[in-house]
């Protein structure tokens, strides 16, 4: 087998790296679409879009473990 030039070579790796990126994209998409479908059997009304949005934004960004101790922390609403 012929030895690959240099331009092929990057040529090669850099259409590996498409394939990953879509792969990586479809593996994100389905992951989110997993979790949007828990979204619409919980009450989220009782949330403004700006209260929803702020809570999953903090969730994120902190991580969920923390997030889920400092809601578990705080007393139940009456």
């Amino acid at each position: 087998m012929p030895k690959m030039t240099e331009r092929d070579r990057l040529a090669d790796l850099e259409a590996r790296q498409r394939k990953m990126n879509d792969e990586l994209e479809n593996a994100r998409r389905a992951l989110r679409g997993r979790y949007a479908a828990m979204i619409a059997e919980m009450p989220v009304e009782k949330l403004t879009e700006k209260e929803f949005r702020e809570l999953l934004t903090q969730a994120v960004r902190v991580g969920g473990g923390a997030a889920l101790t400092a809601i578990k922390g705080l007393p139940a609403a009456i």
